[in-house]
């Protein structure tokens, strides 16, 4: 095949072979970096990062096993079917000229894919190298393939375009450089890129057409393959990101607001004062099932709770919405706490979405100062007096859904005026104790005690658990509620 290169155009004297071989050592050593990763990535198909990750591992490799295949040429130069005068290689093994093992010349290496051609415009003949008769699929008896007969493999979506990119070649002397889909006797579909150009006789004009075209296939499939995993991520989050929202907005619109003195009907001798606050997860930006809430019932008394059910985003918090709403009507119906959660437990188990909730549960009688309080599978209350806090001991009571027909057990005590009582799930306690922490969560909240007795109001009493916990890598969010009976004394 006559030279590619222009006789005006000197030849640029190769790189140093030492060089090149260390630039291949270490495409080397990168492409085994690579493969680590791409198997630590995994194959999971059901999740869009590990996809997304996987893809760009396969990316990677195939444009390094290029890299050094390209490097590979570069140090031996050119070859002898690319060389004036020269004869096609042919046979010749690819692991000799592009710096991998020997092994890999026939299992597709760039060399495999490689393939050059020469279209003589005088004589009309054509010349391809082996490489490109098997990237082709079609066989050397067969002959090569003009370039009137090449449309008819190609696309014919495509064919414009390399009609475009030869005939800018022959007519107009510019060099070729574009991608068209062919389609091989045996139905596989490949994506060749082709660049060339013309060769000028003395007089300067065109007498021959050069072209390299190499399969890109499967490079221009791993590009696919980490736009797909992208998109597919990129939906993904949007969608996460919207449910994380409503999550957001349904549980803003059931929680209550509210902080501050609870306005009590009647000559109630100790009002509450009532504060609550929620702390996301800091570890996961989705929503949880946890609640708090306080209400007035219809006899004076106000209802006090808090609970976590299991599970994140808008199916939880849906849920816990309900759970919420059934545990408000039973409680304004009269429905003592350990029969309310009694009830609770048979609407858990008759939910179309299964799933556990802790719950605790408390009635508190303002004009006697009584608290009768029941609890499923939840952290009892800590109720904090004169300095000092402690654990109420807690009734029998298991998680809500967890056992058909259980039964909860209900306790009292006496608050007196002066009394804090602090409610709270177990998302806020639950691996509390981390570097420089070596109280567990409970007694680091008990031993808020002399800040809690003199704090101003039961906001304050919050804003130091938040102060204690709130940054905190928690792994679950949690709720917590402080109630401060009457004046401190």
């Amino acid at each position: 095949m006559p030279s590619p290169l222009f006789a005006d155009r000197p030849s640029p004297q190769p790189p140093r072979r030492g060089a090149v071989d260390a630039l291949i050592s270490q495409t080397r050593r990168l492409r085994g970096e690579v493969d680590a990763v791409r198997r630590d990535a995994g194959a999971d198909e059901d999740d869009p990062r590990l996809r997304w990750r996987r893809a760009l591992c396969d990316l990677a490799v195939h444009q390094l096993d290029d890299l050094r295949a390209h490097l590979g040429q570069l140090r031996d130069g050119v070859p002898e079917h690319l060389t004036p005068h020269g004869v096609a290689a042919r046979g010749s093994g690819a692991s000799a000229r592009d710096g991998r093992p020997s092994g890999e010349a026939a299992t597709g290496s760039l060399l495999s894919r490689v393939g050059s051609a020469e279209w003589n415009l005088l004589t009309d003949e054509v010349r391809w190298s082996d490489e490109l008769f098997a990237i082709f699929g079609r066989p050397p008896a067969a002959g090569p393939m003009s370039l009137d007969e090449l449309p008819s493999v190609v696309f014919a979506e495509d064919q414009p375009r390399l009609t475009q990119l030869v005939t800018g070649c022959l007519v107009d002397g510019k060099p070729i450089d574009g991608e068209f889909r062919v389609v091989r006797a045996d139905g596989r579909v490949r994506t060749l890129h082709m660049v060339g150009e013309p060769v000028l006789d003395g007089d300067g004009r065109t007498a021959s057409m050069w072209a390299v075209l190499r399969d890109v296939s499967e490079l221009r499939r791993s590009e696919r393959a980490v736009r797909e995993s992208g998109d597919s991520l990129r939906r993904r989050r949007e969608v996460e990101h919207a449910e994380h929202r409503a999550a957001v907005e349904l549980q803003e619109a059931v929680l209550p607001p509210w902080r501050g003195p609870l306005p009590l009907a009647g000559d109630a001798p100790a009002p509450l004062d009532l504060a609550g606050h929620y702390l996301p997860s800091g570890s996961s930006t989705r929503i949880g099932g946890d609640w708090y809430d306080a209400l007035e019932l219809p006899d004076g008394d106000v209802l006090l709770s808090v609970g976590d059910l299991t599970g994140h985003g808008v199916l939880a918090t849906s849920a816990m919405a309900m759970l919420l709403g059934a545990l408000r009507g039973l409680a304004v119906a009269g429905i003592e706490p350990g029969a309310l959660l009694g009830h609770l437990n048979r609407l858990m188990e008759s939910s179309a979405q299964p799933a556990l909730a802790g719950a605790l549960c408390c009635r508190y009688a303002p004009g006697t100062g009584t608290l009768r309080w029941a609890q499923a599978g939840h952290p009892a209350p800590l109720l904090f007096r004169d300095g000092t806090g402690c654990a109420l001991t807690a009734p029998k009571g298991v998680l809500l859904g967890a056992t058909p027909g259980s039964a909860y057990e209900q306790a009292e005590a006496r608050l007196r005026p002066g009394d804090v009582l602090l409610l709270h799930t177990d998302g806020l306690t639950r691996g509390a104790a981390g570097p420089g922490q070596d109280a567990p969560g409970t007694e680091r909240l008990l031993g808020l005690a002399p800040r809690f007795a003199r704090a101003r109001d039961a906001q304050e009493c919050v804003r130091a658990v938040v102060e204690e916990f709130g940054d905190g890598e928690r792994t679950d969010d949690a709720c917590v509620v402080v109630a401060r009976i009457g004046a401190p004394s």
